[in-house]
């Protein structure tokens, strides 16, 4: 995940020393100019500004060690409403040095502090009591996550609390759109919708934090043990309030791969043994599972969910409002949670169009939270990445071609299957495309509401259209797991949907008066014009839902009263191109 490019951090007013301002390296808008061709001119240079600063990323698993080394000199503290940041500071400065300190609101007012040094959370933990409640017993495990209780509640009744809490989740789709609408060119939108949905330096700090955590409880039962975090959370794609993917590491465990000792003797464990390694991992995930629902403070909900192809455990950490899912041994999550870190690092241009799609997705209904028939986050990040190999030229390279750069620290197999891929961002060339965002977004609509989806499939290793081996509707190809097809789930009502959709939004972008915006009022335009709600998905609960009418006849609907105003507007006579 890339730190780099999300630091907006806190600064306590009470702390001097450890503690240090971070430049916000987000994204930033450009000024206004009166020139068009000075404003694309200018996008230009900030995406090679923007490539240069991500071209000095670390690598994936540098990153992954360095954030959950942080997270281990890490405490969540749970504080009264009316805290003084100044006092709260100065107190736990006792216990060491503090790098890092910010507040945000979960069932409650919360604080991630950072020390300097692991020995500073000893120290703490040292001083911090066990409570005793009347006609109730405590379960005496003690972890990172405590609160924050005031001696003399009194002292304080008058003073104002000084801290300031951070959103952990991302805005409403009206506000956003009323963003959007203050941009000046579409490649703008984009990145502000990006730089607006991202996950923030401290969301990002939490994550690991709350990994960290889980490790705490499976530590006690497997000391050498890790937990790593998949997916959204680092892939460089997550948006503020995605789920936690974690999974149970046990490969490092001492003794595994060790030879046979010199001399007449060799001592071996004495373990249990079971049918098969899934019959291992579900015994395991279904002790944790009662573990962190027995002693882990603030998991709740947790369903044991091991029959599925990847067992799993399931529950909320209310701490960090967290919805979290724990694997055990998922490896190859982890590789393809850094290879779409490593495309997300090769150009800013693939960070801003998955963020963008996926948005325009979920504001029309295209994905969903709830587990079916829909497109997923991931399948959509899929089609965007095959979409810009197959740009002319090139805007990220295909899997084959990172395969073929790989050294030989890379090269690695996973249950049989080929993971191998370079990972030092260096080694690859920059693309000379220099396309901007408001085309690519509009070829995008135009690619795959053209694409032969009822007999070919998308494959992002090779980086070209191949015959679909199956009748489903849409067929993806497993980067890794290469017989699987990611998008199985996708019936044919949800694709042809989808394929509606992108077919309106590359005709609306071609209006006139879509590329700018429509004058004084910051009317919705460009991007934000396509993430507006359609009628039915903004009716209210008890009330009859009419008939979806056709996503043409919304989409014109909309277009002439966004151009109602505009003496010189088309008046819908623009072409579709299907």
């Amino acid at each position: 995940m890339a730190a780099s490019l999300w630091m907006c951090r806190l600064r306590p007013r009470a702390l001097k020393g450890p503690l240090k301002n971070i430049d916000n390296l987000c994204f930033k808008s450009q000024s206004k100019h009166s020139s068009s061709s000075v404003l694309v001119k200018s996008e230009i240079a900030q995406r090679k500004d923007q490539t240069d600063t991500i071209a000095e990323r670390k690598p994936f698993y540098v990153l992954q060690e360095e954030r959950l080394e942080q997270a281990e000199r890490s405490v969540l503290i749970n504080c009264p409403p009316k805290t003084n940041e100044k006092k709260f500071l100065k107190h736990l400065s006792s216990h060491g040095e503090i790098n890092t300190c910010f507040f945000y609101e979960s069932f409650g007012t919360y604080a991630v502090v950072e020390f300097s040094k692991k020995e500073s959370i000893a120290s703490l933990q040292e001083g911090t009591i066990i409570p005793s409640i009347q006609h109730e017993a405590t379960v005496p495990f003690k972890s990172r996550l405590v609160s924050l209780k005031l001696n003399n509640p009194g002292d304080l009744s008058s003073v104002p609390s000084s801290i300031q809490c951070l959103r952990q989740s991302a805005i409403p789709i009206n506000e956003l759109v009323q963003r959007l609408s203050g941009a000046d060119t579409i490649d703008q939108q984009l990145y502000k919708l990006t730089e607006t949905y991202q996950l923030t330096e401290d969301n990002v700090r939490l994550r690991f934090l709350v990994c960290s955590l889980l490790k705490d409880i499976a530590a006690a039962y497997f000391p050498e043990c890790t937990v790593k975090l998949f997916g959204s959370s680092v892939n460089g794609f997550g948006k503020l309030g995605c789920d936690l993917d974690m999974f149970l590491d046990l490969d490092g465990i001492s003794g595994r791969k060790s030879k046979k000792t010199a001399g007449p003797f060799t001592l071996e464990y004495q373990m249990k043994r079971v049918s098969s390694e899934r019959a291992a991992t579900q015994k395991i995930l279904s002790v944790i599972g009662e573990c962190i629902d027995q002693f882990g403070p603030g998991c709740v909900g947790v369903q044991k969910i091991l029959n599925a192809r990847c067992p799993l455990v399931r529950f909320a950490h209310q701490p960090s409002g967290f919805q979290c899912d724990l694997t055990a041994n998922n490896r190859i999550a982890i590789k393809s949670s850094e290879l779409l870190y490593l495309y997300g690092s090769l150009d800013a241009r693939v960070r801003a169009l998955v963020f963008t799609v996926r948005c325009w997705a979920r504001a029309h209904a295209i994905t969903s939270s709830i587990p079916g028939a829909w497109i997923t986050n991931f399948s959509l990040t899929m089609m965007v990445i095959f979409f810009l190999q197959k740009r002319d030229p090139p805007i990220i390279p295909t899997l084959d071609q990172l395969k073929g750069l790989a050294g030989p620290t890379d090269k690695q197999l996973i249950e049989g299957h080929d993971c191998t891929f370079v990972s030092n961002i260096n080694r690859i060339n920059t693309t000379e495309n220099t396309e901007t965002l408001e085309q690519l977004l509009k070829e995008f609509f135009e690619f795959y509401g053209n694409f032969s989806f009822s007999k070919m499939s998308i494959n992002i290793r090779k980086g070209k259209e191949q015959s679909k081996p199956d009748v489903s509707p849409l067929h993806i190809q497993n980067p890794f797991e290469q017989p699987l097809n990611v998008s199985k789930n996708v019936n044919q009502t949800q694709l042809e949907r989808f394929v509606s959709l992108a077919r309106d939004s590359a005709w609306i972008l071609q209006q006139d008066g879509m590329s700018h915006p429509l004058g004084a009022g910051a009317q919705p335009w460009g991007l934000a014009a396509l993430l507006l709600p359609s009628a039915s998905q903004t009716g209210g609960k008890g009330k009859k839902r009419r008939k979806r009418e056709p996503a043409s006849e919304r989409i014109k609907s909309l277009l002439e009263s966004l151009k109602n105003n505009k003496p010189n507007s088309a008046n819908g006579n623009g072409k579709r191109n299907h």
